[in-house]
């Protein structure tokens, strides 16, 4: 796989759900953003406002990219709604949806773990990158994804979609190995920049506590 040459860029992760408060698969499962997700996004707007002001960065010049699910585009349309400018229209780009977990979207963490222990968030292995859930996707599928996506990623940008994304973005930008991303519980309410390589969090100053997908 080709290492694209990765631009400066900001990404949040979509606002809570019903299903990320449940602990609950829901992968590529259009899942709308509860209240609490809704006020994480409207937070993230503001934030990502704060950064741009002082990183210099003009709005109007950045690409917006969004994964077509509801909780993604709907945090978008949130995020944009603290700009007072004119943006460019949001590109939703299907290579942005979450990895999809097949049979398992649906189920609880824990149902799941009753009958793979190695499955569970926090225990999983490097194997776990090339696990294939019946009817689903492996983070090898993502990655060659996310790879195809960075040819067009060619200018500074915001990026808003899911957890599964944000792992794999953390070891393709970055380099983290597998076996930590992987067990990496990928947060709401933050925004991270990538530039140089390297990846940098910034909370809200109002955050909402929520569970992991």
């Amino acid at each position: 796989m080709t290492t694209p040459d990765w631009p400066d860029f900001y990404f949040a992760r979509h606002g809570e759900t019903d299903w990320n408060r449940e602990r609950r698969y829901q992968g590529s499962m259009d899942i709308p953003l509860n209240r609490v997700g809704q006020l994480q996004a409207d937070a993230n707007g503001v934030l990502l406002r704060q950064l741009l002001e002082q990183d210099g960065v003009d709005p109007a010049s950045l690409n917006w990219f969004a994964s077509p699910l509801s909780r993604a585009s709907e945090t978008m349309d949130r995020m944009r709604a603290a700009f007072d400018v004119k943006l460019p229209p949001v590109i939703h780009d299907p290579r942005l949806i979450e990895i999809s977990f097949g049979d398992f979207e649906g189920m609880l963490h824990a149902e799941v773990a009753r009958e793979h222990e190695a499955l569970a968030p926090g225990e999983r292995d490097e194997s776990y990158w090339s696990f294939r859930p019946n009817g689903g996707e492996n983070y090898d599928d993502v990655s060659a994804r996310l790879v195809d996506f960075a040819h067009d990623l060619t200018h500074q940008a915001v990026v808003v979609a899911h957890g599964g994304v944000l792992r794999v973005l953390r070891h393709l930008v970055e380099g983290t190995p597998r076996g930590d991303v992987l067990n990496w519980p990928p947060p709401q309410g933050v925004i991270a920049h990538f530039a140089k390589g390297r990846m940098t969090l910034h909370a809200a100053e109002n955050s909402w506590d929520a569970a992991s997908a």
